[in-house]
């Protein structure tokens, strides 16, 4: 069993240190707001992001980051994508080259338009670095509900570690060697939850979201694709698999949002009622600048770009998009 510190006690991070936990590894979390991290310590539980799922005795809130990321061979990071960069330069200090580090937030830091793992690189060089995606919503996760993700590493036994570190009779982990292709499925799929949950939120049908989905996948693959993932990675865990779950499920904060912009809320207010992030919002603004530079066709995303950004109806962005000009399916 290993030492393991999680930084970022949102959903999502404090359901891999409970399960982490579970599995009888010491797990220590932490996180930015001082607040939320006063009612973990109170109450043994994330009431804010997770009720319902108590803390056991092998997992502890810590006060600083420095006690959460002393002695740990597992350095996880669960701040939303936006926050990455800042909870790493906040964490190097603490930081030593024998730990892995693996995040687990799926987004494209706008501006820069880099994955996390190009972030890590630049920050933290030569550390060994592991990206965990796949269609796993914290609410299920936290209770020990069947789930299935990946694990990419540019070092194979990197990603095997981390397999074995995570893996229980509850939680299933494939390696994968495409780190490109697995944080690109991860951050796309968010954009195309948001189109989903727009449909929805209009009233249209199964036929309308398949069509989102499936037209969505070939998108996400074509940017993938272009700048150096593997297209199989996308017919994956990370890929479909996400897509799917994100797609359909009311647990995915980024289609309760598109569904409130459907029904007619601002993005603004629809962002503000699902009262927590929606890393669609900002992976599309990053994904649509991505493809302009890299000569890349996105409609969906293109498309929902302007809407979630007041450039566009939702209803002008349906018309547009079943408006384009006939082609194969294939090109």
């Amino acid at each position: 069993m290993d030492t393991i510190g999680v930084v970022g006690a949102g959903s999502w991070g404090t359901a891999l240190a409970v399960t982490l936990a579970g599995k009888g590894h010491e797990v220590k979390i932490w996180d930015v707001d001082d607040g939320h991290l006063r009612e973990l310590i109170e109450n043994k539980e994330n009431k804010r992001y997770l009720p319902g799922v108590p803390f056991n005795e092998k997992l502890t809130p810590t006060g600083t980051l420095e006690e959460t990321l002393e002695g740990v061979g597992v350095a996880i990071f669960s701040a939303p994508a936006q926050r990455f960069r800042s909870a790493l330069l906040n964490a190097m200090p603490f930081l030593r080259e024998n730990m892995v580090v693996v995040n687990v937030a799926k987004g494209i830091e706008q501006k820069t338009l880099k994955r996390m793992s190009e972030i890590a690189s630049e920050l933290i060089p030569g550390f060994s670095y592991a990206v965990l995606s796949g269609p796993s919503h914290a609410e299920e996760v936290g209770r020990f509900m069947p789930t299935t993700v990946a694990v990419a590493s540019a070092d194979v036994k990197v990603a095997e570690y981390v397999q074995d570190v995570f893996m229980t009779d509850r939680f299933r982990v494939y390696t994968n060697h495409d780190v490109a292709g697995v944080e690109f499925g991860g951050s796309l799929k968010n954009i195309i939850a948001l189109g989903a949950g727009i449909s929805d939120g209009m009233g249209y049908g199964d036929n309308a979201k398949a069509a989102m989905m499936t037209r969505g996948i070939a998108e996400m693959a074509r940017l993938g694709v272009k700048l150096g993932a593997d297209r199989r990675t996308f017919s994956g865990l990370t890929g479909i698999g996400d897509l799917i779950v994100t797609c359909t499920s009311m647990h995915s904060r980024n289609r309760r949002c598109g569904v409130m912009i459907g029904e007619g809320a601002s993005p603004e207010e629809a962002v503000k009622r699902v009262g927590m992030v929606v890393e669609g919002m900002f992976t599309t603004e990053a994904a649509y600048e991505l493809a302009e530079e890299a000569g890349v066709e996105m409609p969906i995303t293109e498309s929902i770009y302007g809407v979630v950004n007041g450039k566009t109806l939702a209803r002008d962005a349906v018309d547009s998009l079943m408006g384009r000009n006939r082609k194969h399916e294939s090109e």
